[in-house]
């Protein structure tokens, strides 16, 4: 199939700033489509323009209905780069494209700043939850950030100050490519500017004052965590993600979620990893809520009911982790025949008869049984002594 849907990258800069293919592109489109901030810079010609709908998704159809003519979709920056190029890859064919891209707002940023982008964690808060960055935060590390507005480089400074990374430096970028084109820069306790231009990237330095708690990825204190005692502890919380293997793409179910740990640590240790936590408890489903923003995983789907019956709607999953309620009579054999061909299946038991099912189902359809013991040490008296905490027996399964 000929490439009939062009993607252009323009900058700060308008079309000045594009090479010769881009600009031979728009001035042979029939259809221009775009941002009313993108089409302004194209003066007028022949092409018929259309701007973009909310939600944006609503213009796909009327793109497709001019398969096979000359349309340009005008992008900002590189449109594979948290941009509506990688959209339109998910509605159109690789044959059917062609993307023409300018320098990203973080290459940009990047260059203003000298910092390696290879070293940099690349995010966008724009349409997306700015409790994200948390996850983010350690001694050192450079972060690029994407802004929703002019308000969110004060919205982050008041967060970063609240968890103690008051000194990290923020520089916020405006306009980059641009005759418009300005730095702000201060750290997060000194910053004083309530609003910045709209069109702003945010450069992030950090560093942890003595207030801040850096956090690992995976295996987090469990003081980290909001609970009413359902809590998988964290040794055992370490090992069940050890067996869950998260990749990067999967889906989890945490069936029986109590404070969401699971869940939680799942998104935190694999990049573009989805994970939904089920839970009956309303109170608990507010607790998984609060700490999935607070450990910076606030896209963690959240779903109130029992199983197997709120499982009936949800997108097949990679793994399961299977925690409460696994002495229910026949949920674990219906989550094995919900799993596709090597999903995995992992279950935690505490009490007899739900290590009775696991027994069970391993003598049915096999895995690997471990027992996991933890004892710390705790006072008795003056001394030391080892207070063992309730052995875990855990099932790893992959189907086949």
């Amino acid at each position: 199939m000929t490439s009939w849907l062009s993607v252009v990258g323009i900058g700060e800069d308008g079309i000045a700033g594009l090479g010769g293919a881009a600009s031979a592109a728009i001035e042979a489109a029939e259809l221009l489509v775009g941002g009313a901030r993108q089409l302004a810079m194209v003066p007028p010609g022949a092409a018929q323009r259309l701007a973009w709908q909310s939600p944006l998704a609503a213009t796909i159809p009327r793109i497709a209905e001019w398969r096979g003519r000359r349309v340009v979709v005008l992008a900002s920056g590189d449109p594979m780069c948290y941009g509506v190029g990688a959209t339109l890859a998910q509605h159109f064919e690789r044959a059917e494209m062609i993307i023409l891209p300018q320098p990203s707002a973080f290459s940009l940023a990047a260059a203003r700043l000298v910092w390696p982008l290879a070293e940099c964690i690349c995010l966008s808060v724009h349409g997306r939850p700015l409790d994200a960055v948390r996850l983010h935060l350690a001694p050192g590390q450079k972060i690029l950030i994407l802004s929703e507005d002019g308000a969110t480089p004060a919205k982050l400074a008041s967060l970063l100050r609240e968890l103690g990374w008051g000194e990290s430096r923020l520089v916020v970028l405006e306009h980059l490519g641009g005759t418009r084109e300005r730095l702000v820069d201060a750290s997060a306790e000194t910053w004083t500017a309530t609003r910045c231009a709209d069109l702003n990237t945010i450069a992030l330095d950090c560093v942890a004052g003595p207030e801040a708690r850096p956090l690992s990825r995976i295996g987090l204190p469990d003081d980290a965590f909001l609970n009413d005692g359902q809590l998988t502890k964290r040794e055992i919380r370490a090992a069940t993600i050890a067996a869950l293997a998260p990749l990067p793409g999967q889906l989890l179910w945490d069936v029986g979620a109590g404070s969401g740990s699971i869940a939680i640590e799942f998104l935190r240790a694999a990049p573009r990893s989805r994970a939904i936590a089920i839970e009956r408890s309303e109170a608990r489903c507010a607790l998984i809520a609060r700490n999935a923003a607070a450990l910076g995983v606030p896209d963690l789907r959240i779903v109130r009911g029992a199983a197997p019956a709120a499982l009936a709607d949800l997108a097949s999953p990679d793994s399961i982790f299977l925690g409460g309620g696994i002495a229910a009579p026949g949920l674990i054999e219906h989550l094995w025949d919900t799993l596709p061909a090597r999903g995995r299946l992992v279950a935690n038991a505490v009490t007899l008869p739900g290590e009775a099912r696991l027994l069970a189902f391993h003598a049915a359809q096999g895995g690997e049984l471990v027992r996991l013991a933890v004892s710390r040490a705790a006072a008795v008296g003056k001394q030391l002594a080892w207070r063992p905490a309730m052995p875990v027996t855990q099932l790893v399964a992959t189907k086949p």
